[in-house]
């Protein structure tokens, strides 16, 4: 039982590797629409549904990092400190032109969040197209796989979360992005809707890693597909010997 366990970890990951090999600029495309998209929805979406972002920086802070890394504080307070730091923020003054109608901060742990996410959607689609590359179009299931991944990327979103501020008052624990849209809820559905983001982004992440985990095993069961016909092309052109 436990060499057939180990059999399987080592197929599952030999064929995630050959996929990362074999396609890393779809890994780098895929993680860098996920990593923009994310990093733009949240402020179109408030500047729709709230109103125009209006201001937008990044945290002036930053020029000392260098300075600060290389002092002589403590490591578990660098740790601690950096690892909530903020890196830049965008926001709405409300119509009253005192406080702020809503802001979205970008700090390490979202930033984390977001990276994690693209590169857990960029290995999903190198399998895709690694797997489609190996015959697997044709099987039931496969083509719907593709839609499900974009539709994943899509809705991973809705796990940021941005300063509520002049809505429920600032100080208040964030909150989704998506529940700041609206105005005029209370605070207990405000709390559900938090709820349900985090659940939400959880399972949607799960869901994602299985995949991951599934196509990687069919990969590192099956036959090497054969390179790309340009790759293909440009050895045989290389590789050819001048007829006379």
């Amino acid at each position: 039982m436990v060499k057939k366990v180990l059999t399987a970890i080592l197929q599952t990951l030999r064929g995630i590797g050959a996929a990362l090999r074999s396609g890393p600029r779809i890994v780098l495309a895929a993680a860098a629409a996920v990593t923009v998209f994310n990093l733009l929805v949240p402020i179109a979406v408030l500047s729709i549904a709230r109103k125009p972002v209006d201001f937008f920086t990044w945290n002036p802070w930053l020029r000392r990092l260098p300075e600060y890394v290389a002092s002589d504080e403590l490591l578990e307070k660098k740790f601690s400190f950096l690892s909530q730091m903020a890196l830049g923020w965008a926001s709405a003054d409300n119509a009253g032109g005192e406080g702020v109608e809503w802001s979205f901060v970008l700090d390490v742990p979202t930033l984390g969040r977001i990276l994690a996410t693209s590169l857990v959607f960029g290995t999903f689609f190198a399998l895709w197209f690694y797997r489609r590359r190996q015959g697997a179009a044709g099987r039931a299931g496969f083509e719907a796989a593709r839609p499900a991944g974009v539709a994943g990327a899509v809705t991973s979103v809705i796990g940021l979360t941005t300063g509520p501020c002049s809505l429920s008052g600032c100080g208040v624990p964030v909150l989704p992005v998506l529940a700041l849209a609206f105005t005029g809820l209370s605070s207990g559905t405000l709390s559900l809707v938090s709820q349900l983001s985090r659940i939400s982004f959880v399972v949607i992440t799960c869901l994602m890693i299985a995949a991951i985990l599934w196509f990687g095993w069919k990969a590192g069961g099956a036959p090497r597909p054969p390179p790309p016909a340009s790759r293909r092309t440009g050895e045989l052109e290389i590789g050819a010997p001048t007829v006379r």
